[in-house]
């Protein structure tokens, strides 16, 4: 069975910068392009398949169709015909809003199907580039309320400089906001739950200040101090690092300058590889060969045996 490449959802924003269209090879004069959605199964905002057996076909109609043999059975047995993560890339020319995101238990509580946890890895990136993750000093619910008003919730969220190679973990509860310049792939649960903390006080094209979701907020937030919230791994040539380990996804990255194969036959799930950087080829077991270069997605079935692949090529890995 193929891999299965899809059409990307490009999606402009106020916030939205410049680099998707030539990042993906695009041929589209779409400006300020804030999220390019690779893969995704989210209701009114489904990837369609490009190419192949099933081209135009949404993603969820293609698991109703393939069901254990795409996702894995135990993955179908668990999520039904809704893949169970959205891949996008997002390019910040301005700061967006600081947000949270809330557990499954929580979003239950709200009247929302599931919550969503998701994971950042930072590409090539402006200079400046920042971002703000996590609470650097311990506040309480009734704190946080006071903050938001006066502004100086900024002040309590740690702050970071970002590079490439850059990751982090938002599991869900961990308040966040990508800065400015940043330009990065995220991996997270198939949701599109989100409470607007804050901001900056600025008005959308309407001359609106945009909503917030304070009391949903201080319901979803953690409010644990962490000392560090970068994911700390150390990049290795040739094989595959751990970047994130949780009960949603998997997620490796791979820097090759030579063939390696990925043997992922025993895992009962789909696998889709993102490339972050670079250019090759990719082979599975039946002999299907697949080019690939920086922007490509592919979704691998739960069927494969085995991904060669060859070239310079830096892909990520994830899987459930």
């Amino acid at each position: 069975m193929e891999a299965l490449k899809f059409s990307p959802l490009l999606k402009q924003t106020l916030w939205g910068g410049n680099k998707i269209i030539p990042f993906k090879h695009l041929d589209s004069n779409l400006q300020n392009v804030g999220e390019s959605w690779e893969i995704s199964g989210v209701p009114g905002s489904e990837t369609t398949v490009s190419g192949g057996r099933f081209d135009g076909k949404r993603l969820s109609e293609v698991v109703s169709i393939l069901k254990g043999n795409l996702v894995g059975e135990d993955n179908y047995k668990r999520f039904g015909n809704e893949f169970p993560l959205l891949i996008k890339f997002i390019d910040a020319q301005q700061p967006l809003s600081i947000q949270v995101h809330p557990t499954d238990e929580t979003a239950h509580e709200l009247g929302y199907e599931r919550g969503k946890t998701e994971m950042w890895y930072v590409m090539k990136s402006d200079k400046d580039a920042n971002l703000l993750v996590g609470l650097r000093k311990e506040i309480t619910p009734e704190q946080y309320v006071q903050m938001v008003e006066d502004g100086s919730i900024v002040d309590a969220l740690g702050h970071y400089d970002v590079k490439e190679n850059d990751c982090f973990f938002l599991p869900s509860g961990r308040i966040h906001a990508i800065g400015k310049g940043c330009f990065l792939c995220e991996i997270q649960q198939t949701s599109d739950v989100t409470f607007r903390i804050y901001d900056f006080k600025r008005k959308d094209k309407d001359g609106n200040y945009r909503q917030l979701h304070t009391k949903e907020a201080a319901m979803s937030i953690n409010y644990q101090v962490f000392p560090d919230y970068r994911q700390a791994y150390v990049p290795e040539k040739n094989r595959g690092v751990s970047l994130v380990q949780c009960p949603f996804f998997k997620t490796f990255v791979y820097d090759l300058d030579q063939p390696l194969t990925l043997d992922v036959e025993a895992l009962d799930s789909f696998v889709i590889t993102i490339v972050v950087d670079g250019s090759g080829k990719m082979t599975d077991d039946e002999g299907h060969v697949y080019e690939v270069s920086a922007g490509d997605s592919l979704l691998f079935p739960a069927t494969t045996k085995e991904i060669k692949t060859e070239g310079r090529l830096r892909f990520l890995e994830t899987y459930v």
